[in-house]
């Protein structure tokens, strides 16, 4: 184990710059934010695009449908979710 010696002064910096970021995270946590309250998660998605979780998969490997992850859940934009609704209604067939 490695020790390290800091001065007072420092470590005060320290811990009032970490406490100002726990203010802000949560300050973030709490806002009620409409935006995030609008995206859509797998489940959702699957329903709206009658697709299978393995469609899914295969569209957002394929770049198909973007999406964000936070801790190993996927959510998606309702914009972006409409925009491939249009596509595979509008998809040829035979293609």
């Amino acid at each position: 184990m490695e020790i390290i010696n800091i001065e007072a002064r420092t470590f005060e910096a320290m811990v009032t710059r970490f406490e100002l970021f726990v203010k802000q995270m949560d300050a973030l946590c709490v806002r009620k934010d409409k935006r995030l309250q609008k995206w859509l998660d797998n489940q959702d998605v699957c329903q709206m695009l009658n697709i299978s979780k393995r469609t899914l998969q295969t569209y957002r490997d394929n770049g198909t449908l973007p999406y964000s992850q936070i801790n190993h859940k996927m959510y998606y934009k309702p914009e972006d979710v409409q925009r491939v609704m249009e596509q595979l209604k509008y998809k040829p067939y035979g293609k």
